[in-house]
């Protein structure tokens, strides 16, 4: 816990109670401020949807340099970060391979592996004997591997409820009041995801559908993955993170504003994507579909800056909202303490001239 002096405790409304409110929460709780987090649906959101993956090595891309050090800085905030909330782990695998089906595939493999590699991170190719003997569930025509010991996975709604409960214990105050404006407070942390431009509309957020699948191993059915698994069919990207009880499969992605209906367009490509990396899937019991928005940005960066003297942005996180908990936390509480953290110096908002200083 980072406890302050009480002459330095402010009045602090977080407006969102997502994975990155509930962190921004605790961590300002822990600072020693007074914290009031609005949210009338608490973790239900993108967050109760997530596929909990902390993979910002193996999504690497050359060129992509300030994404992936933001993303390496909250990987290795996170297991200090996991041992401050209360309760069992919420972990639920370590390390992750991505693999490929087609010779392009392995061509971008070597890429990533090179390029995130030069920036002194650790990935390994495996040829295909070393991938079925990691992971025998996997197709057997797979060509290559590509393997991040150091990437995670968290199970997403065991966060939720061990944030909230983490809240609680420093202090959060929370409401579940629907807010229409931004409130009168000595700072406001704007974190409401995909629905942040409608409290400040010069936000350039926009809202991303993903559907998953959560599946569940019947006795007759191989067990899944020790790992995460990601790879690419027919272009489209594919994921299977373990849980306790099964899988977590996504994510598609749509332009469709803020429909949240699972579609059985979605789910059919979602489970013939997954069959081609892990064929004895279709022994699973599909337990729940599920779709949600995701915030993003632009850019693929996430905002998480000033923008005025009161209100803190922390949005546009996309599909990593997850995954950056941790460093926009730390983020926000340097900005409210009169500071700023380096690392998250590229998702400043500044970068995108549009954004005004009044909402």
């Amino acid at each position: 816990m980072r406890a302050q002096g009480v002459r330095n405790r402010v009045h602090i409304v977080v407006i969102g109670g997502g994975v990155i409110g509930l962190s921004t929460a605790l961590r300002l709780a822990d600072d020693g401020h007074r914290v009031v987090l609005h949210d009338p649906a608490l973790g239900k959101g993108a967050s109760w949807v997530a596929g909990g993956m902390l993979a910002p090595l193996s999504e690497g891309w050359p060129g992509e340099h300030e994404l992936l050090h933001l993303g390496a800085a909250s990987l290795a905030r996170w297991p200090e970060f996991a041992r401050r909330l209360p309760g069992p782990s919420v972990f639920s695998a370590t390390g992750s391979v991505t693999v490929a089906l087609d010779s392009a595939d392995a061509a971008d493999l070597r890429t990533i592996a090179e390029w995130v590699g030069e920036q002194g991170h650790e990935l390994e190719i495996l040829g295909r004997a070393q991938l079925r003997e990691l992971e025998p569930a996997l197709a057997q025509n797979i060509r290559l591997g590509l393997l991040a010991p150091t990437e995670l996975s968290v199970d997403n709604r065991a966060l939720v409820a061990a944030l909230e409960q983490a809240c609680l214990d420093a202090g959060v105050e929370f409401s579940t009041e629907s807010v229409d404006t931004i409130p009168d407070a000595d700072q406001v942390v704007l974190a409401a995801g995909a629905q942040s431009a409608a409290l400040w509309p010069s936000l350039p957020v926009r809202p991303v559908k993903g559907e998953i699948l959560r599946l569940r191993r019947r006795p007759s059915a191989a067990p899944p993955p020790h790992r995460t698994v990601r790879g690419t069919v027919h272009g489209r990207a594919i994921y299977l993170v373990p849980r306790g009880d099964g899988l977590v499969v996504g994510a598609t992605q749509y332009e469709s504003g803020h429909d949240t209906q699972v579609t059985v367009a979605g789910v059919r490509d979602l489970i013939a994507d997954a069959e081609r990396l892990m064929p004895s899937i279709g022994e699973y019991e599909l337990h729940e579909t599920a779709a949600g928005l995701r915030p993003m940005s632009p850019d693929g960066l996430p905002l998480i800056g000033r923008l005025s003297p009161t209100v803190i942005v922390a949005t546009g996180h996309g599909r990593n909202g997850i995954l950056l908990a941790p460093i926009t936390a730390d983020a926000v509480a340097a900005l409210v303490s009169g500071d700023t953290l380096t690392e998250a110096k590229a998702a400043a908002p500044q970068r995108f001239s549009q954004i005004e200083r009044t909402p």
